[in-house]
């Protein structure tokens, strides 16, 4: 409902219009947006533009103004690791406090949009954020809402607890176990540090370990249990691994005594890759695209290593949809459909 008010009388009322602003010969544009809560300071500013009255949305009390709905829908989504900003033209963003692994509820998720008039749009999950980065936002689409579909949409968020969180990345303690009788004989030049190491230093873990072995399963089996035992959260096999039942790497994995999760991903590039768990340390068993590919498999498992977040056979095998690199000229990931 609209009335007509001094504009002494509006401070606090919300602008059911906008309202022109003309500089002459410089600028005509809206000067004042509709839905704009009328401050104080504001005054001067309206009564330059010729306003001595204005017309103002009256809310009743079941009502709220979109400003405070995206507020109350932003608080209730929101989890762990992130926060939410101020409405602007009545949305909220929903930023990340740190760099990490975007959550999202899904189900929930879906319940909220398909609530009339109300907009919760996200990242796709495991999305690996940065710290600042806008991973969602909020908005009611008319200018007011009854207030009992914003407590519903409170109370379906709440059992669905949390809409959206971001798991911060820990600082592990990494071992690399490079593989391969041409790197450990000085045949060829060890890449590790360029193509792999740098992306666990970009996710704020270190190397405390980097051992060259040659193709045999001992010296592998060896170098594990050698880097389980100075405390390594993670461990990392490159060099490959092959379809052979002899090869080297997946045969010292298991000699080392680890159990072995999974041995294959349906995703390109990427399909020979390695999971397994010795003593609850996980090992990666790296295929050899990592030296050559700027995103493979590493790149959309090495977050969820990060941040604690159990991966599963299962969700490995449901990486294939989506998993297939479409090897762009200049790689934008993680603004791109693979592994989401």
């Amino acid at each position: 409902m609209m009335k007509k008010v001094c504009i002494e009388d509006a401070v606090g009322m919300v602008l059911a219009h906008d309202i022109t602003r003309i500089i002459p010969g410089k600028f005509k544009g809206v000067g004042f947006e509709k839905g704009h809560i009328v401050r104080e300071e504001d005054i001067p500013e309206l009564l330059k533009l010729g306003k001595r009255h204005l017309y103002i949305l009256d809310l009743s009390a079941d009502q709220l103004h979109e400003d405070e709905a995206a507020l109350r829908i932003a608080k209730a989504v929101c989890g762990e690791g992130i926060r939410w900003t101020d409405p602007r033209e009545g949305k909220s963003n929903i930023v990340a406090k740190t760099a990490g692994l975007l959550k999202i509820n899904a189900e929930g998720l879906l319940k909220i949009n398909r609530m009339e008039s109300i907009v919760l749009a996200t990242l796709k999950t495991d999305f690996p954020c940065q710290a600042d980065q806008t991973v969602a936002a909020t908005r009611i689409i008319p200018l007011t809402i009854e207030r009992e579909k914003i407590e519903t949409l409170e109370r379906v968020a709440a059992a669905s607890h949390p809409v959206i969180q971001v798991l911060p990345y820990r600082h592990l303690k990494v071992a690399a176990i490079v593989t391969g009788d041409e790197m450990y004989n000085g045949l060829i030049p060890d890449g590790f540090d360029e193509f792999v190491g740098v992306k666990i230093r970009h996710g704020g873990s270190e190397i405390i370990k980097k051992t060259l072995v040659p193709d045999d399963p001992k010296a592998i089996a060896d170098a594990i249990r050698a880097s389980v035992a100075i405390g390594s959260d993670l461990i990392l096999t490159t060099g490959g691994l092959s379809v052979d039942p002899d090869d080297a790497t997946r045969n010292g994995i298991q000699e080392a005594g680890a159990d072995i999760i999974l041995y294959g991903a349906p995703i390109l590039p990427g399909a020979m890759f390695l999971y397994a768990l010795l003593d609850g340390v996980p090992i990666l068993g790296l295929p050899a695209c990592v030296y050559y590919h700027p995103t493979t498999v590493f790149d959309l498992v090495l977050p969820r290593i990060l941040t604690g977040d159990a991966i599963t056979p299962d969700e490995i095998s449901g990486m294939g949809h989506g998993g297939l690199c479409m090897s762009c000229e200049v790689c934008q990931y993680p603004i791109c459909p693979f592994g989401k």
